[in-house]
């Protein structure tokens, strides 16, 4: 349970809970899994599957083709999905698996997305599982730096590589933008051989792809 040992720690330390929530706690819901005995998050999540269809994407086909598929609020909640979620070596591709803050929906339109954009990271089949399960304990952990700018993460199968991307709220932000970056490399222990791409969401409107014509590299 090192998410919660954490979050116990930082509890221990300020001496009050209430200094440690942000806004995005529901107090609610915080008090309510408190009371259960279990460990609370700071963010709720959910996961949405994508079968994608190959072919041109359209905002109708692409929406009625994305499943919420569970939210969760707590440790506990998150490990009883993630056991039972497919690993990606058993994904069909093309396949996309979303893992947002609740309330955000995994689309380039989404009001929280429209502005932002994100990174990407490209892996050979062999190792994506692992650095996709270390990128959602950084999430569920409040992990990454700016943890508020950060939407959610996605696990793209495709035929010969798994893509891995981290998306954020705002483009324009040159130095938050770059500091995600700085904070995935950190945190997925990155070696120097891989590249990160970056790219805006209103121009993967404009282009109609994800991840081709990306913007930036580092």
């Amino acid at each position: 349970m090192e998410i919660a040992e954490r979050r116990d720690e930082e509890m221990r330390e300020s001496g009050n809970m209430e200094n440690i929530k942000s806004d995005s706690f529901s107090d609610e819901r915080y008090s309510r899994d408190l009371k259960a005995g279990l460990h609370p998050l700071r963010y709720k999540f959910a996961i949405w599957y994508t079968r994608r269809t190959p072919g041109v994407r359209s905002q109708t086909s692409y929406e009625d083709n994305i499943k919420k598929i569970v939210d969760f609020s707590t440790v506990e909640g998150f490990w009883a999905c993630y056991c039972h979620l497919a690993r990606s070596s058993l994904l069909p591709s093309p396949t996309d698996l979303h893992f947002f803050k609740d309330g955000i929906r995994p689309l380039w339109e989404d009001s929280a997305n429209c502005n932002g954009g994100k990174w990407i990271v490209r892996f050979s089949k062999v190792v994506s599982a692992r650095f996709w399960e270390d990128l959602l304990l950084a999430l569920v952990g409040d992990q990454l730096d700016d943890a508020d700018n950060i939407c959610g993460a996605v696990l793209s199968v495709r035929f010969n590589e798994d893509i891995i991307s981290v998306w954020n709220r705002n483009a324009s932000d040159h130095q938050a933008v770059m500091g995600l970056r700085d904070s995935i490399k950190r945190h997925l222990k990155l070696p120097h051989s891989y590249v990160m791409e970056y790219k805006p969401h209103d121009a993967s409107l404009r282009d109609n792809s994800s991840y081709r014509n990306t913007w930036m590299r580092g």
